[in-house]
């Protein structure tokens, strides 16, 4: 039977019952991190672990109570969290830097044979301190065991703020616990964006309230023709919450002016010919479009982002915009324009396909690359940031090579090697580090119908994905990364995780 995570258990660190005992290292340089820290020192004495150690908190600093509540849950530690006024003598105690020299998302952790001190630059840290210490223990623990965490220090911090996935529910759709899953994998390695693809000709997955038959009818099939589904506004909010409470922040997209036939099926007044489209359940694209001269498609569209917003309290709102071949060129530019201000009015930022650059670009918004360098470039002129996306290297859906049976390759295969060595500020000519935006992984799910084919597709790819958002280009090696990706082997084995066994990677048995 597979293990599943449970809420807020980091999956990184499951007890599972073993008659073996790990053997014990104590040189903390040798441990196997992702995303790879920005340093590591050793100091070769030993922490000792186990169930009974404290854990503590800065005095004062209340929202800490649920990080170190999430720590404790992880280690199966039977002590209560405490606030102290000063650091204790021994044990695992979170703080909060009040000298602002430890960077947002960033922490230090200390590690001597008696305190583990973790400090962060906010609550983000701490959080991704604890998804550190988690790496230094086994992959599998006998219950009860005594566990040893090699001393040292550690300093860490991000190369970029967005460092996220995509997930495409409405090809085919994806349960609230499965959407869970999956952000256990992102926060495991520190990604703290999941962008949710909602809507597309397969299917609209969101409940609209004013516009209840998008789910009716548009939420009520998927690819091959199953039976689709949708979230309830109350579905969605639990989603965005479970999010929040591992750090992760939920990036809405309602894809338009095309990939619109679910909503064309729900609603005939949205056609240019005031009938409403058959349900689509194949995976051709660019086939459908919004009236965009119509006034009801853009009083459909503020009803669509007003409540979509409300659910979502993120800065973004993706739009979308990719891919609209039924679409005009004009109708598009100003299709794009009206929805740009829209998206606006609710107080969200727009992020678009790469497309919208052709449009104008309006102030924080940007460009997602994924296939056309000349279009970012546009957006770059016009003062747009850059999601860097390239299909050909970030699409978790492309196969991994020509054997694999899941997943596409319009873009080319995908092997692990190729997945991790890029740079995200090379994808395109004249792009700055500065411009860039964060990195994201989109999986498309034409193909993919359940988790074990998900984690088929992300696994080993995604720890990749992370390390390009997290760590300095000159700190990153294919050659040394493959050997620390190699040694997660177990721990995705532990995790229940299918995984793709690349014989690119020296997996440790």
């Amino acid at each position: 039977m597979r293990l599943r995570s449970c809420s807020m258990l980091p999956i990184a660190f499951l007890f599972v019952f073993s008659a073996c005992t790990p053997k014990v290292q104590t040189d903390l340089t040798k441990t196997a991190f992702i995303p790879k820290p920005a340093s590591v020192t050793a100091t070769g004495d030993a922490f000792e672990l186990d169930g009974s150690t404290g854990i503590f908190i800065q005095e004062g600093a209340d929202h800490l109570e649920s990080t170190a509540q999430f720590l404790a849950k992880a280690l199966g530690s039977s002590a209560a969290v405490e606030a102290v006024t000063d650091a204790p003598s021994k044990g695992i105690y979170l703080s909060l830097d009040a000298t602002g020299q430890i960077p947002a998302e960033g922490n230090k952790m200390t590690i001597d044979s008696k305190l583990i001190h973790i400090e962060g630059g906010d609550e983000a840290g701490c959080f991704y301190g604890i998804q550190t210490l988690l790496q230094t223990l086994p992959a599998s623990i006998a219950e009860g065991e005594k566990l040893i965490v090699p001393t040292g220090a550690i300093s860490d911090a991000p190369v970029y703020g967005y460092r996220g996935a995509m997930l495409d529910v409405a090809r085919h759709f994806f349960s609230v616990e499965d959407v869970k899953r999956f952000i256990d994998f992102l926060a495991e390695y520190k990604m703290n964006t999941l962008h949710m693809h909602l809507t597309d000709d397969q299917g609209w997955r969101i409940e609209i309230k004013s516009w209840p038959k998008l789910t009716e009818i548009g939420g009520s099939t998927e690819v091959g023709g199953g039976e689709g589904g949708f979230y309830t506004q109350e579905q969605y909010k639990d989603i965005v919450a479970y999010a929040a409470a591992n750090f992760i922040t939920i990036v809405p997209e309602v894809d338009m002016p095309g990939h619109t036939n679910a909503a064309l099926a729900s609603y005939a007044e949205l056609n240019a010919n005031g009938k409403a489209t058959d349900l689509y359940t194949g995976i051709e694209v660019g086939f459908s479009s919004f009236d965009t001269r119509k006034d009801v498609t853009y009083q459909f569209i503020d009803d669509v982002v007003r409540e979509v917003s409300e659910l979502s309290p993120g800065p973004y709102f993706h739009l979308g915009g990719d891919e609209s071949h039924a679409t005009k060129h004009d109708d598009y530019v100003y299709f794009v324009n009206k929805v740009q201000g829209i998206v606006q009015k609710y107080g969200k930022q727009v992020i678009g396909w790469d497309e919208i650059a052709n449009a104008d670009v309006v102030e924080n918004a940007a460009v997602q690359f994924w296939a056309d360098a000349e279009n970012t470039s546009l957006g770059l002129e016009k003062g747009a940031k850059v999601l860097v996306s390239p299909a050909s290297r970030a699409y978790m859906d492309m196969k991994y090579d020509t054997t694999t049976v899941l997943g596409l390759k319009w873009a080319g295969t995908i092997e692990v090697d190729h997945a991790y060595d890029w740079q995200p500020d090379t994808v395109v000519a004249k792009l700055t580090k500065e411009q860039v935006l964060g990195v994201e992984a989109p999986l498309w799910s034409e193909t993919i119908t359940n988790m074990d084919e998900l984690e088929y597709m992300v696994f080993p790819r995604l720890p990749g994905y992370a390390e390009i958002g997290w760590t300095k280009n000159e700190d990153r090696n294919w050659d040394e990364y493959k050997v620390r990706l190699g040694k997660f082997g177990k721990r995705f084995e532990a995790q229940g995780i299918d995984f793709y066994r690349s014989a690119l990677v020296p997996w440790e048995e």
